[in-house]
């Protein structure tokens, strides 16, 4: 038999060869790491500060001694980010603590900044967590979300965000105009500087399950489909992106990841700005459940999935598997 002279396994032979010519990096720098600031946790078993969230591994809902605690080791990993969400222990129907000065991301963020100074925060703007209903805006009488009516609240939220001293706000809510709303706020109280990340391509999915339960924010009726996209549709994700592009917007996300790649680099060759990819917590509790079970070997897999989502154009993961990826890649130089 003849072959050809062309073979494409010359160049596999060796790990050497491989990383010569690898074409998608994956560094820690790349990656945030998401937290989950509790009012609650202070009073957790043994003073720890931490309590674990069942449906998440590894995961815990952290009081704010825990959370800088957690900040300086993410730091020390040389991950780019913390992505901070709040979970209050009062709620009410406006999501008031969402935009409260004292707050617990409010002083989450001044803690981190104070004792991790080059660590970046971010800031997820939304009123879920805060809203005794459940739902990211505000309700008219009849059970639905007042779009305009909620922007005024994001736009408080991320403004108050701002003064804590986050380095980026990233609104999640899925109400239309709400990148223009709080970049005009920002602007106007002097925070022209601050950058939006914005959820742009949010979907309605099955994987948000794990940090509904982690948060306390699944809503107490219906669901979010009236305002998340359906997962059906990849050129309206780009549409979004490009709306928020036009409010102001500096990054845009795409959330899910790992069913969503043609979307994430549709986005990328759309806006030509970063662009963020959310792993999000039904996807991070899969891969742990496998594992557990040993159907997978656990490192490999997410390595695996981390690489995927940057070959499809992400610039920045937002992952749960951020310390631990940061850590096994470090092995790898």
């Amino acid at each position: 038999m003849v072959f050809p002279q062309t073979r494409m396994r010359r160049l596999r032979a060796t790990a050497g060869l491989r990383g010569l010519v690898r074409e998608t990096e994956l560094r820690a720098g790349q990656l945030v790491l998401p937290m989950f600031v509790s009012e609650a946790a202070a009073g957790a078993a043994a003073g720890s500060g931490r309590e674990a969230i069942v449906t998440m591994p590894g995961v815990e809902r952290l009081s704010l001694a825990a959370a800088v605690e957690e900040a300086r080791e993410t730091a020390g990993l040389g991950i780019a980010a913390v992505m901070l969400f709040g979970v209050p222990e009062a709620k009410d129907e406006e999501g008031s603590g969402a935009w409260d000065e004292e707050g617990i991301v409010q002083l989450a963020v001044r803690a981190i900044k104070q004792a991790v100074p080059e660590l970046l925060v971010i800031t997820d703007v939304c009123l879920c967590e805060y809203t005794a209903h459940g739902h990211c805006g505000v309700l008219r009488e009849d059970a639905s979300i007042d779009n305009d009516a909620t922007l005024d609240s994001l736009a408080r939220t991320a403004v108050s965000h701002a003064r804590a001293g986050a380095d980026v706000v990233a609104p999640s809510d899925m109400m239309d105009g709400r990148v223009g709303a709080i970049r005009e706020a920002l602007d106007g109280e002097g925070f022209a500087e601050t950058p939006i990340l914005a959820y742009s391509a949010k979907f309605a999915s099955a994987f948000y399950g794990p940090f509904r339960e982690a948060a306390g924010s699944t809503p107490a009726f219906g669901d979010r489909r009236a305002y998340q996209m359906d997962p059906a549709n990849g050129e309206e994700a780009v549409r979004e992106a490009l709306l928020d592009v036009g409010e102001g917007a500096d990054m845009v996300m795409v959330k899910p990841a790992l069913a969503y790649g043609e979307v994430i680099r549709a986005v990328k060759t759309a806006t030509r700005l970063p662009v963020a990819a959310y792993n999000v917590s039904g996807e991070y509790a899969m891969v742990k459940a496998a594992a557990e079970a040993g159907y997978i070997d656990e490192r490999s897999a997410v390595l695996e999935i981390l690489t995927s989502l940057r070959r499809a154009g992400a610039d920045t993961i937002v992952t749960y598997h951020a310390k631990d990826a940061a850590r096994w890649l470090a092995e790898q130089r």
